[in-house]
């Protein structure tokens, strides 16, 4: 069990559980939507080279367009960061808050118009990656080492190199466990459902950040690193 984190707050926690967000979302994106990352770049600049060279079953504009709007919510998310530096607390709840109304109206769009139809696809594709963009910008504005909530290439070497870190092992392991819940619900339920656990995950992450960060004087891991 991880040990509260004197310097860094929730934000360890809550950090894990937007890790479960990642996997939920990249199961749904590359089960139910052709093939293609909303949160894990590589993956889809890997998937883009073998498109691009006729591999079956992948579709380089569905690359392009995870690629392209992760961007614009990084890009939104670094904006966010700047504007709210010296509050890790606001910052967090903000950018949550935010990430969650795309999330919501991914579930909308997924319910009304299901996520296999032409006009459905690449919208939920530009909304979701949009939000994992904003994610990322600002998980990493926060500065907390070992959780990034979406890459672990490096965390596992970290963590086999230096054969410490049960934040890194964590990491991994609430990875694994929202891919498996995310493949779970959309193999065995429907997209909907996934996509509304993952809203009500970030509404959770927002709602008990808030809560932590209210104190005044500002607790002492709200401030900036």
């Amino acid at each position: 069990m991880l040990k509260v984190d004197p310097e860094h707050g929730p934000l360890v926690p809550m950090l894990l559980v937007l890790t479960v967000v990642t996997g939920v979302v990249d199961a749904v994106s590359y089960l139910a939507l052709g093939h293609v990352f909303v949160a894990n770049m590589t993956g889809n600049v890997v998937f883009l080279g073998f498109a691009l060279a006729g591999a079956p079953g992948l579709s380089a504009t569905a690359s392009l367009a995870a690629l392209a709007a992760f961007l614009l919510g990084a890009l939104a998310g670094g904006h966010l960061s700047r504007h709210l530096s010296g509050h890790r607390g606001r910052l967090l709840t903000v950018a949550v808050a935010v990430q969650a109304v795309f999330v919501a109206v991914s579930v909308l769009l997924a319910a009304a118009a299901g996520h296999t139809s032409g006009g459905a696809r690449y919208p939920l594709i530009v909304v979701l990656a949009f939000a994992m963009g904003g994610q990322n910008a600002v998980v990493r504005a926060l500065k907390v080492p070992d959780l990034t909530t979406t890459v672990l290439t490096m965390t596992l070497t970290a963590l086999a190199a230096d054969r410490t870190g049960l934040r890194r092992l964590a990491s991994a392991v609430w990875m694994f466990a929202g891919a498996l819940l995310g493949a779970l619900l959309v193999l065995h339920a429907s997209v909907p459902t996934a996509l509304a656990l993952a809203l009500a995950l970030l509404v959770a992450v927002a709602a008990l950040i808030h809560h932590a960060a209210r104190p005044t004087p500002a607790p002492a891991w709200t401030q900036r690193r």
